[in-house]
């Protein structure tokens, strides 16, 4: 049976780093990763590209902005799935934010990403954002966005076996804490 853990903290704050370290460990030095980033300008580019860096001839590299759920089914041993809420992103906006039905979707979703982590024989890391703690946005697709990477950080807590808070480069296992 596969296990999940869930990594996150806000923007700089050493998650990525953290979970790739934590893979190559779980792993005995092998991992794949799992990219979910699409490149719009060249700010993005260089931030893949220093992601990119960081990992070595020891790391499989998957590129995957959607249905990553299929990668999930065919690869073992250990997943880093980096990042949450990019692909929720890349996800939200193919969405019409105006359809009565946009929570059940986003249910759906993120459960079939879920579903596809259980069923893997893979430990799989996810890596998320922390972006609630902010203001209020004042437009809509924002605050969609800030409200589902809430939940969807909720219902993969909540299927995990461990997850960690990374904060100033620093990483505390709060599941083990909230027990």
């Amino acid at each position: 049976m596969a296990e999940i853990i869930l990594v996150t903290g806000g923007a700089r704050s050493g998650k990525s780093t953290f979970a790739e370290k934590l893979a190559l460990k779980i792993g005995e030095g092998r991992a794949a990763y799992i990219a979910t980033a699409q490149i719009f300008d060249d700010e993005m580019a260089q931030r893949v590209e220093m992601h990119k860096a960081r990992r070595d001839k020891n790391w499989t590299n998957f590129e995957a902005p959607f249905d990553a759920e299929k990668i999930l089914a065919e690869v073992g041993g250990v997943v880093l799935f980096d990042c949450v809420t990019i692909y929720l992103t890349n996800w939200l906006l193919t969405q019409n934010l105006d359809d009565k039905n946009l929570h059940s979707e986003f249910e759906n979703w993120i459960e079939k990403l879920i579903a596809a982590a259980r069923n893997s024989s893979a430990t799989v890391i996810f890596v998320s954002n922390e972006v609630g703690a902010g203001i209020v946005p004042e437009n809509k697709l924002a605050r969609v966005f800030r409200d589902f990477a809430g939940l969807a950080n909720q219902r993969i807590a909540a299927a995990a076996a461990q997850v960690y808070l990374t904060v100033a480069g620093i990483a505390v296992d709060i599941k083990k804490l909230s027990s």
